[in-house]
């Protein structure tokens, strides 16, 4: 039957209004200034080194397109992979910051408990990866069978989120939409703070007008121990929480590499420009003078007298015809070209240098460290904006658990490992010196870069070493062998509030 989309936040209008945002972001769209905005589509293809083959005077892209697409240099996968792969969570911090009591440290280690048990410290670097590259991310907090919270990476390719209106924070409805594989239909599960909606259509791809009164190939999915496919979301939230990069560029976010997909262009028609040279002007061309070519009988073409091949030779028996050759083509400016737009890109995308270039030699380790501030400094920053994302999706994980307190901790900490590379020696120097500042042991082994789960056994391993410590000490003390030996050792006891001039009058 279809859905009616005729009313305002109904079922069938959430569909639609969702649905189109959806799939009207994956083309490229053009405004009015002829500005043209990437899509989903174009973003990935740059992200995965497959961009598009640039056009060259004099060169027929059907005679070329192999070496020319080998040519390609994806520069842009870098720009995203530097970032990304300093992005990592350690753990989670709840209550105040100077609440060490146990039910803060039960809090904690639940919230370890649910990222392991839903492999985060593996995916956590897809929903990253997924935010620089496609310009958001979501998950998406579920309860599974055994009622514990399921967490789970979901792409901007099927899932669209609306906000309230007033609020760029609360959620008022998300849509995913995506291809069944097993039945080769189009699925789609729309959430609202009240109510869960399922939808299916037979066709491979739907297509959304944004005005339409009714859906006419869409039903409602009937689901066991559902009618109609609408059930109760009990958690009383949409549960999809959206992890947006750049927000401060474009609202709805901005990929990382987004501003230089024009460099990467310009890179790439150089490098084209350059293989072009190399096959076509880097072997030197000869010419002969004074030679008769013959002709071909049967067409009247002239004959071609000698092969152009680097292992061919060319001689004639006539004394008058002369030989020569012309210079090659300077590569120097080719590659220059190249190098040029590499460090604009290295530029604005806070990019190492060396990370592009790769040419390190005779840079000391305090240049290295200043080479990488910029990146640093940006990694910082997408972990202000992505740590929020992380504490809301552990506070709808203790929401699933029916842990109210917890799921209303808005003191939450995400505890980031340090972006900066640091050897061994500097952090345990820095340590020590904190040490005599007076910071205490637990901070010290967090700035030491170990995990939560590994500080929490190194407090059990420094108690028994303490118990061992002290039981060693007692069984090394000698014990009295009378009563004499007994009162001596009694009598050199430290008694409080008496002298050792007191002692020795008595």
């Amino acid at each position: 039957m279809p859905i009616d989309a005729s009313k305002v936040e109904s079922p069938g209008w959430w569909l639609q209004r969702l649905g189109k945002k959806l799939l009207d972001e994956r083309p490229d769209s053009v405004d009015e200034r002829g500005e043209v905005t990437p899509g989903l589509d174009t973003l990935r293809d740059f992200a995965e080194g497959r961009p598009p083959v640039p056009h060259v005077l004099g060169v027929d892209p059907r005679e070329a397109r192999e070496w020319m697409r080998d040519a390609r240099t994806n520069w842009t996968g870098t720009v995203i992979d530097s970032p990304t792969e300093r992005m990592h969570v350690d753990g989670f911090r709840f209550g105040d910051p100077d609440d060490d009591s146990d039910d803060a440290r039960k809090a904690d280690t639940e919230a370890n408990r649910i990222w392991q048990e839903n492999s985060l410290d593996a995916d956590a670097d897809l929903v990253h990866y997924g935010a620089l590259s496609q310009r958001r991310a979501f998950v998406l907090v579920e309860r599974g069978d055994d009622g514990r919270p399921v967490l789970t990476h979901e792409t901007p390719r099927q899932v669209a989120v609306e906000h309230a209106q007033g609020s760029r924070r609360k959620l008022a409805a998300g849509l995913k939409m995506w291809r069944d594989d097993w039945t080769g239909n189009t699925r789609a599960t729309l959430w609202t703070p009240d109510r869960i909606y399922d939808f299916t259509t037979r066709s491979e791809a739907p297509v959304f007008s944004g005005h339409a009164a009714t859906l006419q190939s869409w039903d409602a999915m009937a689901l066991p121990n559902a009618t109609d496919g609408e059930r109760l979301n009990d958690l009383g939230l949409v549960p999809l929480v959206p992890f947006i990069n750049r927000r401060n560029r474009r609202i709805t976010g901005f990929a990382e590499h987004e501003d230089v997909l024009s460099i990467q262009n310009r890179i790439n028609v150089s490098l084209v420009n350059l293989m072009a040279a190399m096959r076509y002007g880097a072997f030197r061309q000869r010419y002969a003078s004074g030679l008769e070519v013959g002709e071909d009988p049967v067409t009247g073409q002239p004959i071609q007298p000698f092969q152009l091949d680097i292992r061919r030779l060319w001689t004639t028996d006539d004394p008058e015809v002369k030989f020569g050759e012309f210079a090659a083509t300077d590569l120097v400016p080719y590659v220059r070209a190249v190098e040029a737009a590499v460090q604009d890109l290295a530029a604005i995308s806070r990019t190492p240098p060396h990370y592009l270039i790769g040419a390190v030699v005779n840079v000391s380790g305090d240049a290295l460290k200043a080479a990488e501030t910029g990146l640093v400094s940006k990694v910082r920053d997408r972990q202000r904006n992505f740590g929020e994302s992380w504490e809301a999706v552990m506070r709808l994980a203790f929401r699933v658990l029916g842990d109210q307190e917890r799921a209303t901790a808005y003191t939450a900490e995400t505890i980031w490992r340090d972006p900066e590379s640091r050897s061994v020696a500097e952090l345990a120097d820095a340590a020590v010196k904190k040490s005599t500042a007076g910071v205490p042991w637990r901070q010290r082994m967090e700035d030491m870069l170990y995990t939560p789960a590994q500080i929490a056994r190194m407090e059990i391993d420094r108690a028994a070493d303490a118990l061992n410590a002290q039981t060693a000490a007692e069984a090394a003390t000698p014990q009295p062998t009378s009563l004499d030996d007994a009162r001596a050792a009694r009598d050199q006891r430290t008694v409080i509030g008496r002298s050792a001039d007191d002692a020795d009058a008595a």
